[in-house]
């Protein structure tokens, strides 16, 4: 395994203008969660997309467990996304998801809250400048791994990420080709997010992960 970055803090910071953030669900105030998955055979390992499905998702809300879900929680390699979230992403980049809507039952009564949907991220961007960034980069020697024999990247220590900017394109989000659990937007998706008060995402400046 390789660490990647040779280039100069100044090369780095002028290769790339817009600023980038990897984006995910908030796991540090995830507590107890009173929702979850009910028919999880519904999700294939290899799902291209979600109107691949066969059926609708079920979830069950049940708050004398836990929590309800905010905005945006993980579900597996997804997102759980709430009405508010999905007319935010469709708004500012219409063509980087895909979306399902999700049945919701609750132990008592009818659930009346917002409409919640499987969201997952279609795009996927070989975009990232290898030589200025500072993370690791490996081939995968494992079979038991999906990408077994090919390049995949590990975020371990201080990370920076430099992208080229041409690749991207007017693209407001993407996954990142090698690591795809990983996804990458940009200030303006963020920007909207916080305008809308979404609750549970969590936005980290590429140019300084840890």
């Amino acid at each position: 395994m390789k660490k990647a970055g040779s280039g100069s803090n100044a090369e780095r910071a002028g290769a790339s203008r817009r600023k980038f953030y990897k984006i995910d669900f908030d796991y540090r105030r995830a507590g107890a969660l009173g929702f979850h998955l009910e028919n999880e055979n519904v999700l294939p390992p290899e799902l291209k997309c979600l109107s691949d499905l066969v059926e609708p998702p079920r979830y069950v809300f049940d708050k004398s467990v836990g929590r309800l879900p905010r905005d945006l929680e993980r579900c597996y390699e997804l997102w759980l996304i709430s009405d508010c979230t999905k007319s935010v992403f469709e708004s500012v980049d219409p063509k980087g998801f895909s979306f399902a809507p999700c049945t919701v039952r609750v132990p008592k009564g009818v659930w009346d809250g917002p409409g919640y949907w499987l969201c997952k991220v279609l795009r996927v961007l070989d975009a990232l400048d290898e030589s200025r960034s500072r993370l690791r980069i490996g081939i995968r020697d494992d079979p038991r791994y999906r990408d077994f024999g090919k390049k995949f990247y590990q975020f371990f220590g201080a990370v920076e990420l430099v992208f080229t900017e041409d690749l991207i394109g007017d693209a407001h989000i993407f996954r990142m080709a090698h690591y795809e659990n990983c996804a990458i937007c940009d200030q303006e998706l963020k920007a909207a997010c916080k305008s809308a008060g979404l609750q549970g995402l969590l936005f980290d400046d590429v140019s300084k992960l840890r």
